[in-house]
């Protein structure tokens, strides 16, 4: 009898086995599909992300304008355009003295590979300058070949130049948009959706939202701190352009990885040719180090307690994200594990037994002991 109770056991045990199984590939199977199609859609999705990001740092203003009685579309129209303002102010406040100081640089940088060459032939490399006319005779024979291939490669930057004004272009009218008809998204949405679901997607919208603009002040934030960290440093060196430089770096903190490579070999080159080896050294000692502070402490403690999520997770989201989908998975990581935890956050909620009552007890209640 024990034999056969067991052998039922074990034959139940394999079927939940084999059900949940069965149910979790197909979970696998509709996200794949879901990313697919997500893939086929992106010249759309991302324009729709982009806005949402911008929309997240414009509607403090809006909001406020909005409260004092100001139109939806008037509002939406003035905050537009006081950001296209801030954007090309921050946009001249780089190129204007980087392009007052461009024969400046020039010189420094054809006196910098001046520099170069006679360290080079000096001990302990000792190249000669025939060795040196032969390795640039080389390269520019190497360039010759793959003509075809730089072709190509221009051609493809130009794709990518256009697409981007293209993303700029369809965010920008999206954020007015969002601007203007946003507070209405929530109504219309409860309007749309049937039973249960007309109250749980709304809530978990709003939360989503207020996790979205966690993300983008925690990010404004960190990108601050290094803006001032490394400015601060180009400062005390002496280099020139520090103004220029601590907004670049600033703007560059919300493109991970790449931004901050690139913020960080501008400043770099710049204090070569101007100040030096040794001064560039020393800013690119500074720049890796507030870099590391930044990803490794700043980074993961703001937007852990703005977002709830754990430094860790964070970690590990940007880490995934970049080995999945390169700059845009980086970027994208941390607000989707915050979506992905506030989703399982309501469920948990709704999940989740109520709260028991307490036993009423008699001796407080005044209730009659009977005799």
């Amino acid at each position: 009898m024990s034999a056969t109770l067991s052998s039922t056991r074990a034959l139940a045990a394999l079927r939940t086995s084999a059900r949940v199984s069965a149910e979790l590939l197909l979970v696998l199977v509709m996200a794949a599909v879901a990313l697919w199609l997500l893939g086929r859609m992106w010249s759309v999705v991302w324009p729709f992300i982009v806005g949402l990001f911008l929309t997240t740092l414009t509607w403090p203003p809006a909001r406020f304008l909005r409260r004092r009685g100001w139109p939806p579309a008037l509002a939406a129209s003035v905050v537009t355009v006081l950001f296209l303002l801030i954007a090309a102010g921050i946009m001249a406040l780089i190129a204007v003295p980087v392009a007052s100081q461009s024969g400046e640089l020039a010189d420094g940088v054809v006196e910098g590979i001046q520099k170069l060459r006679e360290w080079a032939a000096g001990p302990p490399l000792n190249i000669g300058d025939d060795q040196i006319t032969g390795a640039f005779d080389a390269a520019i024979a190497r360039m010759q070949n793959s003509v075809g291939s730089m072709v190509t490669a221009v051609v493809t930057g130009v794709g990518t130049v256009v697409n981007g004004v293209v993303t700029a272009v369809l965010a920008l009218f999206l954020m007015f948009f969002f601007l203007k008809d946003g507070p209405r998204f929530l109504p219309w949405l409860t309007r749309q959706l049937p039973g249960r679901l007309a109250t749980d997607v709304p809530i978990v919208a709003a939360r989503g939202w207020d996790t979205l603009g966690a993300f983008v002040r925690s990010q404004a934030f960190v990108g601050l701190l290094d803006a001032v960290f490394i400015g601060l440093g180009l400062w005390i060196l002496g280099v020139p352009l520090v103004l220029p430089l601590a907004v670049l770096t600033f703007v560059s903190a919300f493109v991970p990885i790449v931004g901050a490579l690139f913020a960080g070999l501008v400043a770099v080159l710049i204090a070569l040719v101007s100040n030096g080896l040794t001064d560039a050294l020393i800013v690119l000692a500074i720049i890796v180090v507030v870099q590391q502070l930044e990803g490794n402490v700043f980074q993961p403690m703001i937007q852990g307690r703005g977002l709830g999520l754990h430094a860790a997770v964070i970690l590990l989201a940007v880490t995934l994200g970049g080995s999945l989908a390169g700059i845009v998975g980086s970027l994208l990581a941390v607000p989707a594990a915050a979506l992905i935890a506030v989703v399982w956050s309501y469920l948990r909620e709704q999940l989740s037994d109520p709260p028991q009552q307490p036993e009423t007890d008699e001796s407080h209640t005044g209730a009659a002991v009977p005799s």
